[in-house]
């Protein structure tokens, strides 16, 4: 009404009839004690408090129309922010490259990634820190929805010059006499190392451990030095066996699974579902 200064044209606009729009005004008038509109003759002309209004009306209005811009651009994934956190082996080898997919379709989307081992991953995403946390770990928490996303091909090797062949059938006792290099108690690495002693009656408590370390990368270059055994996923490992700084030992280990976590009473982002659907479609 403001901006056509008439009341068909008004209502014409509004998809009202003109009476509806004469009530309108009137109770909003009645309301505030405040005339908004001169009826003049057949004009209508805006008051001081008319126009006043008028203008507030219109930032409001012009903000409205940016908010529902904005979820537009969120709904269509034209921008947005996905929060993740990984475990070390997911998110230095595995992550990236699916990562970078993702961002090449979607470029608006920004992407916060951290890093942290198995249980890291777990209670960063049940704290919120992030929508999204990938983990091979073993993960136990009602409060996570948990989804096989790929499969780890797990490795036992050791330094090139280590005695153990390839076709060498481990026992119980080569393991016993074999020093180790372990990640960090909490890890999906460690997890794994653990099961595979299992497999032989043994412990952590059994075996010699020379070093125990918080990464992946530092437990590779501890073994190609010469530092003794470890189990790591062929994705850590793969070029240094290609250069024959590490050998692999003949020892079956079982495939793991890499997890995404998720919290089952927090919604997911328009952003973090596309990321998941994506995964789903590159298995």
């Amino acid at each position: 009404m403001a901006e056509r200064l008439h009341f068909t044209q008004a209502a014409q606009a509004l998809g009202l009839t003109q009476s509806a729009v004469s009530a309108a005004i009137a109770a909003l008038e009645e309301r505030y004690g405040v005339l908004l509109f001169h009826r003049v003759g057949r004009h209508v002309e805006l008051t001081d408090a008319g126009a006043a209004f008028r203008d507030e009306a219109r930032d409001v209005l012009g903000a409205a129309e940016r908010a529902e811009e904005s979820l537009s651009e969120l709904t269509g994934l034209r921008r947005g922010h996905l929060r993740i956190i990984g475990s070390q082996t997911i998110a230095t080898y595995w992550l990236p490259p699916r990562l970078l997919r993702f961002r090449q379709r979607y470029p608006g989307i920004q992407i916060d990634l951290a890093i942290g081992n198995t249980t890291q991953v777990a209670a960063g995403v049940i704290a919120g820190d992030a929508e999204l946390g990938f983990a091979e770990g073993t993960v136990i928490a009602p409060t996570l929805d948990i989804q096989t996303v790929d499969d780890d091909r797990l490795v036992l090797v050791v330094g090139q010059h280590h005695a153990w062949a390839a076709d060498q059938a481990l026992t119980a006792e080569d393991f016993r006499k074999m020093p180790w290099v372990l990640r960090e108690p909490g890890s999906g690495t460690r997890d794994a190392t653990e099961a595979l002693l299992a497999s032989r009656q043994l412990s952590v408590a059994d075996i010699a451990v020379c070093l125990e370390l918080p990464s992946n990368e530092a437990v590779r270059t501890a073994v190609e030095a010469g530092a003794g055994a470890t189990v790591l996923s062929f994705s850590v490992v793969a070029t240094s066996l290609r250069a024959g700084v590490l050998k692999a030992a003949g020892c079956a280990l079982p495939t793991r699974r890499f997890q995404s976590l998720r919290h089952r009473e927090r919604r997911l982002s328009v952003a973090a579902k596309a990321f998941l659907s994506s995964l789903e479609k590159t298995r």
